[in-house]
């Protein structure tokens, strides 16, 4: 059962990439990190299960990026980034509690540059490789099918747009 719900997060993040604004992939994102987060907590991963509950409220605030000034306070990325650190301290369960908290850090500062190449780059360096060891560790199958779809979905972008194309490519502005 704990497995299905994982599956079902990969499908909301599928369907992300599936819709036209930026604003609908927010919201199925949000579905998404909602789901995977109530599946770690199941499989005893809080470190990952409280990083997915902040980064709900961070795509909550993008898919106003556009609208409201007050979330393009740079700032913001500053402050999500030490709550994942607090995250990260208080559901210590080793070393394998740094990963999600510093593939959520990357995600968020690479987010807030609202720059669509900067943010390809941070997931499949360092944000994807994060969480598809730590899905790995902890047996979430459907967290590691949604990483490696992630990491192929960017490298397909990259050899059919190229890096060029992805200069000065604001993700808000789709």
């Amino acid at each position: 059962m704990i497995q299905i719900i994982g599956f079902v997060g990969v499908f909301f993040f599928m369907m992300s990439y599936q819709v036209k604004s930026n604003k609908m992939l927010f919201f199925m994102q949000i579905a998404g990190c909602f789901v995977f987060g109530v599946q770690l907590g199941l499989l005893g991963a809080y470190s990952g299960c409280l990083s997915l509950v902040v980064l709900v409220v961070r795509n909550i605030m993008l898919t106003r990026y556009e609208k409201w000034e007050w979330v393009r306070w740079k700032g913001w990325a500053i402050i999500f980034s030490l709550i994942l650190v607090a995250i990260t301290i208080m559901t210590w369960d080793g070393p394998v509690s740094i990963l999600p908290g510093l593939g959520a850090i990357s995600g968020t500062l690479a987010c807030w540059t609202n720059n669509a190449k900067i943010i390809r780059i941070t997931n499949l360096t360092i944000n994807s490789p994060c969480c598809l060891i730590y899905d790995v560790i902890f047996g979430s199958w459907g967290g590691v099918i949604n990483e490696s779809i992630t990491i192929i979905s960017i490298i397909v972008s990259i050899m059919r747009f190229g890096w060029k194309a992805l200069d000065g490519d604001r993700v808000a502005e789709v």
